[in-house]
This record gives structure tokens, C-alpha cells and sequence, in this order.
């Protein structure tokens, strides 16, 4: 029982290297691609990821999201965005699949473009395109939410879709946003690393001391096969000189 139980210590200690390992390495590209990327974002087979930066998809009581998919997107969340089709045939049908309630990341002009996360409010047929309104679910006073309407019939227009939101995640945004500074890879990285590596040297010194421990105790009963050898051939000599003399007393 103890032999199996160490077995399966040793086999989940294992698992859980590796995935710890796999873990740090993902979360490490992710963070290298969004400081390389000058919109702090990382595409990942063909999903975007973002951090969002404001409240205004926060939960409101004025505004019931439960019978949407995503429900609110707290700050620092990581959005997983489903980029829109480059090719213009494409995006017109995919404009198409966009419904009130979804999720999604555009670009906007203000006084400067800007990168915003709102819910479609309201979707209007225009000529062979659509006007799609968007706003922030928090209603709140100090969330300073605002109305954006993006006209799909306008070509080259600097208002436009991104993608889709189809998920997101608090922890991993956290997680991103705690990466982004070197103290934060240095306690959420490097230190785990570090634990990792010096079990993994604990493991291997106590694979050797027991190796060198099991070769000593071959050794010792190597030695105790080789005496009882050696006893037995002295018996066995004993006996040959004891039979002789008898013989030797009976011709005497």
C-alpha cells in the first residue's frame, strides 16, 4: 500500500510540474504578445485577448443581463474576442449573426480613437448595411457611460467592429494585469519556477542517496555471499582432511 500510495505522489507531483510548467510558459507568451502589441492585446489561434481598462460593462441594477451570455465584465477581466472576417464579403454575412445583447470590441472615435467593450442596444437596417448602437451595461453616475452608433456602410470608416466577445475571465485578467510589471513575474513566475526546480533537485538527490544506499546494501550482502561461500569450502575442506585421517588411522 505504502509503495503504491508513493507511486501516485510521485505521478501527480509530475502532473502538476509540467502543468504548472505549460501554465507559466502560455501566461509568459501571453504577456510578452500583449507588451509587443501596441494595442495591449494577443491573438490566439484566431481569438483576441484584451484587458479591460474601465467599469462600464460592470453589473447594474438597472440593467438585467440574465438572459445573455456574457453577464458583466468586471475591470481587469480578460475578454476572449472573436475577431470579425478581413474579407468584406465575409464580414457583411457576419454582420448579419450579430444580435441585441451581444458583447462586442470596437474602435471609436472621440476626441481620439479609443478601444471599447460595450452590449449591441439596437441594430437598424441602412442600404446594404447596418447602424449598430452600443452602450455599457453600468448605469451607475460616476461610470461616465456612453452611446456608440457604428455605421457598417461607411468604407474605411475609423468606427468599427473588432470582434465578438465570447468569453472572459476575472482570475486570468488579474493574473495578466499582475504580469505586466517585473514584480509581478518575479512573484508569479520566477518564484514558483524556482520552488518548482529546487524540489526537483530535493527529488534528485533523494533518488541518488537512495541508490547509493541500495548499492551499499548490495555490496554488504554480496560480502556475506562470498564468506558463506568460503565457509563452505573450509567445511568441506575440514571434511576431505577429516576422511583422510581416518583413512591414514585405518591403513596405520
Amino acid at each position: 500500500m505504502g509503495s503504491k500510495l508513493k507511486k501516485t505522489v510521485k505521478f501527480l507531483s509530475n502532473i502538476l510540474f509540467y502543468l504548472i510548467l505549460a501554465i507559466s510558459l502560455f501566461v509568459l507568451v501571453l504577456v510578452i504578445s500583449i507588451k509587443k502589441n501596441s494595442e495591449d492585446a494577443a491573438t490566439v489561434f484566431g481569438y483576441q485577448l484584451r484587458i479591460v481598462q474601465s467599469s462600464s460593462m460592470e453589473k447594474h441594477e438597472s440593467v438585467d443581463t440574465s438572459h445573455f451570455d456574457i453577464k458583466d465584465i468586471k475591470v481587469k477581466s480578460v475578454v476572449f474576442i472573436k475577431v470579425a472576417p478581413s474579407d468584406n464579403q465575409e464580414l457583411n454575412e457576419w454582420y448579419k449573426t450579430i444580435e441585441i445583447g451581444d458583447v462586442l470590441t470596437f474602435k471609436y472615435v472621440y476626441t481620439k480613437q479609443e478601444t471599447i467593450t460595450h452590449r449591441v442596444i439596437e441594430i437598424k437596417e441602412k442600404d446594404s448595411g447596418y447602424l449598430i448602437t452600443l452602450e455599457g451595461d453600468n448605469k451607475a453616475g460616476d461610470s461616465n457611460t456612453l452611446t456608440q452608433v457604428i455605421d457598417t456602410t461607411i468604407i474605411e470608416n475609423p468606427n468599427y467592429i473588432i470582434g465578438k466577445v465570447v468569453g472572459q475571465s476575472y482570475l486570468l485578467g488579474l493574473f495578466l494585469y499582475t504580469l505586466r510589471n517585473p514584480i509581478g513575474i518575479i512573484l508569479i513566475i520566477i518564484v514558483p519556477c524556482l520552488i518548482i526546480i529546487i524540489l526537483q533537485i530535493i527529488k534528485i538527490v533523494s533518488v541518488l542517496h537512495k541508490d547509493k544506499k541500495e548499492k551499499e546494501h548490495s555490496d554488504i550482502i554480496a560480502k556475506q555471499e562470498e564468506l558463506l561461500k568460503q565457509q563452505e569450502e573450509l567445511l568441506r575442506q575440514a571434511k576431505e582432511l577429516e576422511e583422510l585421517r581416518k583413512q591414514l588411522n585405518k591403513e596405520g
